[in-house]
């Protein structure tokens, strides 16, 4: 029987500090600090709920983050 695969770490940063950044800015710096998945949507996107370990999510409102989260 194969072993249960561990899943990665995610950074240890906090969402909330990319709220009013650049969008092009607040991606850069996501992945800098080591997000796999940098996920950047418009206000009222129909998206998928799954949670991905290492996604984070932007809602982009005129250019800049209004909203950001995990998964």
């Amino acid at each position: 029987m194969a072993p249960i695969p561990t899943p990665p770490t995610e950074p240890q940063d906090s969402p909330d500090g990319y709220v009013g950044l650049e969008a092009a800015d607040a991606e850069r710096l996501a992945r800098q600090r080591g997000w796999a998945t940098v996920r950047s949507l418009p206000p009222g996107a129909i998206i998928t709920m799954e949670y991905r370990v290492g996604r984070l999510n932007f809602e982009v409102q005129g250019g800049r983050v209004a909203r950001a989260w995990k998964g």
